[in-house]
C-alpha cells in the first residue's frame, strides 16, 4: 500500500516514512548551478516541500536522498552550507504585527545557529546575521524563503490597504541588506503566489532570475502525466477497477478533472499534486479545490468589477507578473491563484483559461453563489439540467426567475441587463454546456447562447420592453445565422426582463 505525503510539508518526514516522492531530483540540480531564483506558483502545488528538499540539499543530508537521481551526482561535503529558512505560511503576524514578527523571526534563526545579535533593526539584523553566519561556518549562506507575499496577501482588502502597504516597506528592509552581501551567499530561493512591483528585491536584487514561466522549470512542481503513470499505475488501476471503468477511461477522467496547468506557453502541462493525491486516497473524482477554502476576496473584487466570463483571456506577461497593491487587478489574481493558466502564447500575448473541471467548477460555483445570492447552487443547476433535456422551458424560467429574486435592488439595479446575462452565463457553464455571454454577430451581439449536446438556445432580453421587439431583433439581425449548419435543433427565446424578473417570454423553434 503506498504511503502519500498529503500534507506532509518537510521532505526528511516525507522520505523517512516511506512516503511516495515523485522525483524532482534532476530539475533541483539544474537549479541549484545558479544562484538566486524567485517562484511564484499557486498554494498547494508543494512549494514548501521544495524549499525543504533544498534545505536538506544542502544541509548534505545524503541518507535522504538515496535512490533519487541527484544522489550520485553532487559531492555531498561540499554542499553543507549555513541555512537561513525563513517561512511565512503561518500567520503569528496577524496578532502581534508584522515588524515583531520579522524580528522574532530573526531572532530564532539566529538561536538556532547559535548566534547573538546586536543589532536592533530589521535591515541590520539580516547583515549581521549573513554575515556572522558565513564567518562561523566559512561557508557561504543559503537563503530559504517560503510564502514571502503573504504579509501583503492577508490584507489586500480596501480596509486594511494600508497595512499591506506597511508590511511591504518591512519586506523592503527585510531583504534590501542582501544586495551588498552577494559574496557571501551561496544560493537565494523565494518562492510565493504572487510578483509584486515597488518591492525592492525585485529592482535592488536584479540578479534575482524569475522562473515562474521558464521552460526549463515549467515542471519543478506539479505532476506530469509521464511521472503519474511512473508512479501511481498500479494505484490508478485500483480506482479503475472501484470505478468500474477501463484503466484508460479512469486516466482520461483524471487528466479532466485535474491536469492542465502550464507555465509554458500552454506546454509541458501538469496535475495538481495535491488533488491527485486526495484522489487516488479517496478513489473518488471530487471537487477538492473547495476544501481548501472560499476565495472570498477575489470573488469580491470580480463581482464589483462584473468579471464572470473569464475564459480564453489574451494578457501579457507584464499583467502576470507584476501585482500592484495601489491597482489590483483580478485576471492577474486569478492566474496567480491558479484559477487560470496559460494555454497558449503567440508573440507575447498568453491566453489564459481554466485549467481543469476541478477549477472550473469550483470558480463558477462561487460566482453563481455570488452573483445569484444563493449558498448552495448545485441543486439548482441539476434542476436546470433536467428541464433543459425535456425542453421544460416554463421550469427553466421559474428556476432562473427563483435565482433572480434573491438579488437585493440596490445591488442589481446598478447593471440591470447584464445581470440577467450574467446568472445565465454561469448556470449553463456550470451544466457542462457552452456557454456565451453577448457573443458578436454580423449584425450586432447576441444577448447570450447556450449549445447543448442536442440544442443551441438563443436568448434576447429586452428591459422593460415587449416579446415582439426582442424576438424582432432575433430575426432582423438573424442570430443563428452561423448555427444553420448544425444538426442541433435551434429555439429562439424572447425574454422581457423587469423588477429582477423574467415576466415574460417567447421560444421559437426556428426551422432550417
Amino acid at each position: 500500500m503506498q504511503k502519500y505525503s498529503l500534507g506532509i510539508q518537510d521532505f526528511s518526514v516525507l522520505r523517512e516514512n516511506g512516503c511516495v516522492y515523485v522525483d524532482k531530483t534532476e530539475l533541483i540540480y539544474q537549479l541549484i548551478q545558479g544562484k538566486c531564483y524567485f517562484l511564484s506558483h499557486p498554494r498547494r502545488f508543494g512549494k514548501s516541500l521544495l524549499l525543504s528538499t533544498l534545505k536538506y540539499l544542502f544541509e548534505g543530508r545524503q541518507e535522504l536522498f538515496e535512490g533519487l537521481w541527484i544522489q550520485d551526482k553532487i559531492d555531498w561535503a561540499e554542499m553543507q552550507h549555513p541555512i537561513l529558512h525563513f517561512s511565512f505560511i503561518e500567520s503569528g503576524f496577524h496578532s502581534i504585527g508584522f515588524e515583531k514578527y520579522l524580528h522574532i523571526k530573526l531572532d530564532e534563526q539566529a538561536k538556532s545557529h547559535q548566534v547573538t545579535l546586536q543589532n536592533t533593526d530589521i535591515s541590520n539584523k539580516m547583515r549581521e546575521l549573513v554575515l556572522a553566519l558565513h564567518q562561523k561556518h566559512g561557508k557561504s549562506v543559503v537563503l530559504l524563503v517560503d510564502e514571502y507575499d503573504k504579509p501583503i496577501t492577508e490584507f489586500l482588502r480596501k480596509d486594511q490597504i494600508h497595512t499591506a502597504e506597511e508590511n511591504r516597506e518591512l519586506m523592503r528592509q527585510f531583504y534590501s541588506p542582501l544586495k551588498d552581501l552577494d559574496r557571501h551567499l551561496r544560493f537565494i530561493f523565494l518562492t510565493g503566489v504572487s510578483k509584486f512591483s515597488k518591492v525592492s528585491i525585485f529592482s535592488d536584487l536584479n540578479h534575482l532570475e524569475d522562473i515562474t514561466v521558464d521552460r526549463r522549470f515549467s515542471t519543478l512542481l506539479g505532476y506530469t502525466e509521464t511521472e503519474i503513470t511512473h508512479y501511481f499505475a498500479e494505484r490508478i488501476q485500483e480506482v479503475a477497477e472501484y470505478q468500474e471503468l477501463t484503466y484508460e477511461a479512469c486516466f482520461e477522467k483524471m487528466r479532466l478533472w485535474y491536469d492542465g496547468y502550464s507555465w509554458h506557453r500552454g506546454k509541458n502541462k501538469v496535475y495538481n499534486p495535491t488533488s491527485v493525491l486526495k484522489f487516488l486516497a479517496t478513489m473518488e473524482f471530487k471537487n477538492f479545490w473547495f476544501e481548501t477554502g472560499s476565495p472570498t476576496f477575489l470573488i469580491d473584487m470580480m463581482s464589483e468589477k462584473f468579471t464572470y466570463n473569464v475564459e480564453n483571456l489574451d494578457v501579457t506577461e507584464n499583467l502576470l507578473n507584476n501585482f500592484k497593491l495601489e491597482d489590483l487587478d483580478d485576471i492577474t489574481l486569478l492566474f496567480q491563484t491558479g484559477y487560470l493558466t496559460i494555454k497558449d502564447e503567440n508573440d507575447g500575448i498568453y491566453t489564459l483559461t481554466y485549467p481543469n473541471q476541478e477549477v472550473r467548477d469550483s470558480m463558477l460555483q462561487y460566482l453563481l453563489s455570488k452573483y445569484s445570492h444563493k449558498r448552495n447552487v448545485k441543486p439548482i443547476v441539476r434542476d436546470m439540467s433536467l428541464a433543459l433535456a425535456k425542453r421544460d422551458f416554463e421550469k427553466v424560467f421559474d428556476i432562473l426567475n427563483g435565482m433572480l429574486g434573491e438579488i437585493p435592488h440596490q445591488i442589481f439595479d446598478a447593471k440591470q441587463e447584464k445581470y440577467y446575462h450574467a446568472v445565465i452565463f454561469l448556470t449553463f457553464r456550470l451544466l457542462g454546456y457552452y456557454a456565451q455571454a453577448e457573443p458578436s454577430v454580423g449584425k450586432g451581439r447576441i444577448d447570450a447562447v447556450v449549445e447543448t449536446a442536442d440544442g443551441i438556445f438563443i436568448f434576447e432580453f429586452k428591459v422593460n420592453g415587449t416579446i415582439e421587439e426582442a424576438m424582432a431583433q432575433i430575426h432582423k439581425n438573424k442570430y443563428y445565422q452561423r448555427y444553420l449548419a448544425s444538426e442541433k435543433e435551434i429555439y429562439l427565446l424572447a425574454i422581457v426582463c423587469q423588477d429582477k424578473e423574467l415576466k415574460a417570454y417567447h421560444v421559437e423553434k426556428f426551422e432550417k
